[in-house]
């Protein structure tokens, strides 16, 4: 095996000591140009790769950030990934991504992973699974700022960019109800994240003012992967009074649903429409197009991305914490407009 490169190395061949090849490195202003040039050809020649962790233990910072999200399958956090970096990189921080794959167990880990790595701080969104806070508070007892975008938990008392997930559901409920309908299943996400939970009860809110029933059987919660849109899709399919309209919180179980809508030739809008969450690409693709809500994730990436900057620059002074709940749009399309069908 290759023995790594180290700064005594790159002394060694061009008769320099340790630290004056560390001081031309890190761009020292008593280091002449010259030799400044020299150490950093020499270090190229050599292949050195800097060792960012024992620089960030003398230095007390990293330039690193860890941004934990719960898969990277979905066009909503890969955007919301893309911002976040995007700011970040222009102020000099690198981004490590670790996808805890809605396991808690490998979200526990990827914090480990992140804290071992004297990240400068970490922007998460929380997995599916996640009910016990133990490890996100492990984060504020080391000092380190964490901001959490879309999934968190108000309990935790950190920065937080989320939309406005009660009044989605009621401007989806509404629209079903101006088209006729009035027997709405809702495929719902884990009621132990705070996001879906609002979107339940902002659902059961709607039909409430709109009198329609509340039934348990047209509730059901799921990982909302496209699979459990089909395997729910299914299952109501076989009421005795099939629904009316569906209403998935997630995209990829909207689509899942479809797929079963069609393979029944079930004609959708006109005999159940549909609506998703998340303005994923394949909804304006699909045949019809699925009715969804934008959740503005540049926005999110981007004031994510500030809210930590703003936390790390002022650490001296008492900055209030950030709650920041965007708003968000109904895209109707074919799926859901029953008007135009």
């Amino acid at each position: 095996m290759k023995k790594k490169t180290t700064i005594k190395d790159i002394a060694e061949a061009l008769g320099l000591t340790p630290s004056g090849v560390s001081k031309a490195l890190n761009d020292h202003p008593r280091i002449s140009d010259k030799t400044k040039k020299d150490v950093k050809k020499m270090a190229k020649k050599l292949n050195y790769q800097p060792n960012h962790l024992a620089s960030a233990l003398r230095k007390g910072k990293s330039n690193l950030i860890g941004v934990i999200i719960p898969r990277n399958n979905s066009n909503f956090f890969s955007s919301v990934v893309e911002n976040i970096e995007g700011v970040l990189n222009e102020k000099g921080y690198n981004v490590i991504i670790a996808q805890s794959n809605e396991s808690h167990e490998k979200e526990c880990d990827c914090i480990d992973a992140l804290l071992s790595a004297q990240v400068d701080g970490i922007i998460a969104s929380m997995a599916n699974e996640t009910t016990n806070l133990k490890y996100y508070k492990k984060i504020k007892e080391k000092g380190t700022p964490l901001v959490l975008f879309d999934r968190g938990e108000n309990a935790l008392n950190v920065d937080y960019i989320c939309i406005d997930d009660y009044n989605s559901s009621l401007k989806v409920v509404e629209h079903l109800v101006n088209q006729g309908c009035k027997r709405i299943a809702h495929i719902a996400g884990s009621s132990n994240i705070r996001i879906y939970k609002e979107r339940e009860i902002g659902y059961r809110d709607a039909l409430k003012k709109y009198n329609l029933p509340i039934e348990d059987e047209l509730i059901i919660e799921c990982n909302l992967r496209l699979e459990d849109g089909r395997r729910i899709m299914k299952q109501l399919l076989e009421l005795d009074e099939k629904p009316d309209a569906v209403y998935a919180s997630g995209d990829y179980a909207a689509l899942g649903a479809l797929q079963v809508l069609q393979e029944n030739h079930i004609k959708v809008p006109q005999d159940i429409a549909l609506i998703g969450f998340s303005n994923e690409p394949f909804t304006s693709f699909v045949s019809p197009a699925i009715s969804t809500v934008n959740q503005h994730s540049e926005a999110m990436g981007k004031l994510a991305a500030e809210t930590f900057l703003n936390r790390i620059e002022n650490p001296d002074e008492k900055v209030s914490l950030n709650k920041i709940t965007l708003n968000t749009e109904l895209i109707i399309r074919e799926s859901s407009n029953k008007t135009n069908s």
